[in-house]
């Protein structure tokens, strides 16, 4: 009876060392350099596996995305004011930064070049390595150029205007409150 229980217990213990693999896949950390190749790893769990996968996946294409295309927006503002004299004075200073990053790319030809799911639990965790063909990144991105060039410098002139001119009333209406 003792013997069974302890088969019992052992093969329970094996199960368990199994469905939880490995850990980490040594890829993981360090995606492999490859000339031709960019190369994104990300990890997600999730109770259900193929989504874990899909979330892990999805994680790595953003990343992708953002060693293609990264639209980063950025606003400082600075301002110092000074009021009394001398040893009286005080300054005042305020300064603010705000950062955006947008990615929006296509990536023709990206695909799951590796991955490994370990239970945890009750969880999934997958580990996902993603890659884009440099080749195919570069005809896209050489394509969509192109292609936007001409809408692109209208479209940035017409944004310059309306910023220039909104600075303008801004001025103006400055002046006005000053008098």
């Amino acid at each position: 009876m003792r013997t069974t229980i302890l088969a019992a217990m052992l093969v329970v213990v094996a199960v368990a060392l199994v469905g939880c693999g490995s850990g980490i896949p040594s890829w993981y950390p360090n995606a492999p350099q490859d000339p031709l190749y960019l190369r994104s790893a990300n990890a997600a769990t999730s109770q259900d596996m193929q989504v874990a996968i899909d979330k892990a996946s999805t994680g790595a294409r953003a990343e992708l995305g953002r060693m293609l295309e990264t639209k980063v927006n950025a606003l400082q503002k600075r301002f110092e004011d000074e009021t009394g004299v001398g040893q009286e004075a005080t300054l005042l200073a305020q300064f603010t930064q705000a950062t955006k990053l947008v990615v929006s790319t296509t990536m023709n030809g990206s695909k799951m070049k590796d991955h490994k799911t370990v239970r945890e639990g009750d969880l999934y965790r997958a580990f996902v390595m993603m890659e884009l063909p440099i080749g195919s990144a570069n005809e896209t991105l050489l394509q969509e150029i192109k292609n936007n060039k001409d809408l692109y410098t209208r479209f940035r002139a017409s944004e310059t205007y309306k910023e220039l001119d909104t600075e303008v009333q801004k001025y103006e209406q400055f002046k006005k409150e000053m008098k």
